[in-house]
């Protein structure tokens, strides 16, 4: 643990009121104009608004000042776990996703299909965001792959996504993506960053190559990239480090992924938003702290679709009568970073966030938008610290000091 949540862990006890963590994924946004409006203050939230006048607001910092955070570090951050300390690679979080049991001697590999042209460089990083349907029968196909002295193991995600295991003696998991983010230019070579994970380079180099020979013909799927290539790592659980009994509520793989890697009882959500809130209520009685993870604002910021965020945002707003009818002592409203549709990516910019508490220090808040955050009684803070405030707000933390 971290010497804060060493802390934590010394001053956290039981009670019985409930948290709720409710992450709309890339929340923060810009205005696409200067002096205009952001997603967030473009839509019409009236029951985000009426939250943030019986709470208190602020913007949270997913890792330090100007960086920009991937998914993992962002949620990571929320769950109150230093997300420079603890290094997930997306790879791991993927395969936990979809329940594979991730083992000492294994690799974790995030796949995307994506199309090549011609010439060998990338023409969509994505596929064309190929179904389901067209690209399980692809991952069967690279399953067949084999590789003197490890085992290969591909498992199909959703749409164009995949996991990729090598197991064997001997592999390490730093290893850089192969995804140049980029289209026009060919896919990289995977490349060490220490001598322990030369072996994992040469078993990758192998797997492309015959992934390449048997890609050829699937176009648009016709070859894949590899990211975040990382072995599990040893981290604390929310029962040891906060004396929570955790519930995730998230439908994609890659999030019920991180909820597992912390410990979370990894619950089924369905498919939508309202089957989120059903299985919410369901199993109300059973937890103390539910994450509950809204995919769809960051999908449509990626996009640079400034009017479809709007939507996904009202669609959040629409949930929330349905979350505070369960009457949590603690609900949080925020994001895991910003995907601003003007810059189609997620950005370093703070992540506008809501608490509403029975015993919060209300601020006057009359809207929830960054720039009421600005304003916000918990000003700008660091994501990492978010957990203490939740748990101060719910009566489960003691006394520090005489």
């Amino acid at each position: 643990m971290s010497d804060f949540q060493d802390l934590i862990c010394k001053l956290k006890k039981k009670n019985d009121s409930k948290i709720v963590l409710l992450v709309a994924d890339g929340l923060g946004g810009l205005p696409l104009e200067p002096g205009g409006k952001t997603e967030l203050e473009t839509a019409n939230t009236p029951n985000l608004d009426a939250l943030a006048q019986r709470g208190t607001l602020g913007l949270s910092t997913p890792v330090l000042p100007g960086i920009t955070p991937g998914s993992g570090p962002g949620h990571l951050g929320l769950f109150g776990y230093d997300p420079v300390k603890y290094q997930i690679g997306r790879g791991v979080l993927e395969a936990l996703g979809i329940d594979f049991d991730l083992g000492p001697n294994d690799v974790a590999i995030r796949g995307n299909f994506c199309t090549l042209d011609d010439a060998g460089n990338i023409e969509d990083r994505r596929a064309g965001r190929i179904a389901s349907e067209q690209a399980a029968p692809l991952c069967e196909k690279l399953d067949g792959i084999k590789i003197p002295g490890v085992e290969v193991f591909v498992r199909h995600v959703k749409e164009y996504r995949l996991v990729v295991v090598f197991r064997g003696e001997g592999l390490g998991g730093d290893v850089d993506d192969t995804d140049p983010q980029a289209t026009g230019v060919p896919p990289l070579d995977p490349n060490p960053r220490n001598d322990a994970a030369s072996k994992t380079v040469e078993v990758a180099k192998e797997f492309l190559k015959q992934a390449r020979e048997l890609l050829k013909d699937d176009r648009p799927a016709n070859f894949l990239t590899l990211r975040g290539i990382a072995k599990r790592p040893a981290i604390p659980t929310y029962e040891e480090v906060y004396g929570l009994k955790t519930g995730a509520v998230a439908v994609y793989p890659m999030y019920r992924g991180l909820a597992r890697l912390v410990g979370m009882d990894v619950l089924d959500a369905g498919q939508t938003l309202e089957d989120q809130c059903s299985r919410l209520e369901a199993a109300w009685n059973d937890y103390d702290f539910f994450f509950v993870h809204f995919k769809y604002t960051d999908s449509t910021g990626e996009d640079g679709n400034f009017d479809a965020k709007v939507q996904r945002i009202q669609e959040l707003d629409a949930a929330i009568p349905r979350i505070t009818a369960l009457n949590p002592d603690v609900l949080i409203v925020t994001g895991d970073h910003s995907t601003p549709s003007k810059m189609r990516s997620h950005s370093w910019h703070p992540v506008p966030t809501l608490l509403a508490a029975n015993n919060c220090r209300y601020d006057g808040s009359t809207e929830f938008s960054e720039s009421a955050c600005l304003r916000g009684g918990l000003g700008q803070f660091e994501a990492k610290y978010l957990m203490s405030l939740a748990l101060a707000n719910a009566g489960r933390l003691e006394k520090y000091g005489a």
